[in-house]
């Protein structure tokens, strides 16, 4: 992986489980056990230190997984790495399909409304459930729902450019 390439993150340890070294991981993927495909990982701990992993695997264990980790067989150590997130590189990660985004991809883009209007860069997206957030930094900071084609009007990568049908005042 080359330093300047994106990374993405997709869960974090969130615990040990049992006695033998195995860890509790939070996964963001879908479904939740995707997380094992997308290998090497990145682990980075909450102090900043990094570190690459492959042959990670696990299961589903209630609203988490147990994943365990080559040559890791200890609880204190699990313990030692709670908070520690887990990345890819945006390479590890297939091609999205029509219509569809990786969040890394979108942030940066410019934002305009079909009128014209700068109204800055994509910062970051989040959900609420209901759907996609799409966060925008101008002159000042807007929350337009990510929906197509009611408020999203396009995605150009070539033109580094969002369409959006909003409101500049809103």
């Amino acid at each position: 992986m080359k330093d300047t390439e994106r990374r993405i993150l997709l869960g974090r340890i969130v615990g040990a489980f049992g006695v033998r070294g195995e860890i509790k991981l939070e996964s963001w993927t879908e479904p939740r056990t995707a997380i094992f495909n997308y290998q090497p990982w990145i682990l980075r701990t909450p102090a900043g230190q990094e570190s690459t992993l492959k042959g990670a695997r696990g299961r589903q264990s209630g609203k988490h997984l147990v994943a365990v980790f080559p040559d890791i067989t200890d609880r204190d150590v699990v313990e030692s790495m709670y908070g520690t997130e887990v990345y890819v590189a945006r390479s590890a990660l297939p091609p999205p399909k029509a219509d569809e985004y990786y969040w890394v991809d979108l942030e940066g883009l410019q934002v305009r409304t079909v009128d014209g209007v700068e109204l800055g860069r994509v910062s970051h997206l989040f959900s609420t459930g209901s759907n996609d957030v799409v966060v925008v930094q101008g002159d000042r900071e807007r929350m337009i729902p990510f929906v197509q084609p009611d408020f999203v009007k396009s995605v150009d990568f070539e033109a580094n450019l969002v369409i959006v049908d909003w409101d500049p005042e809103f």
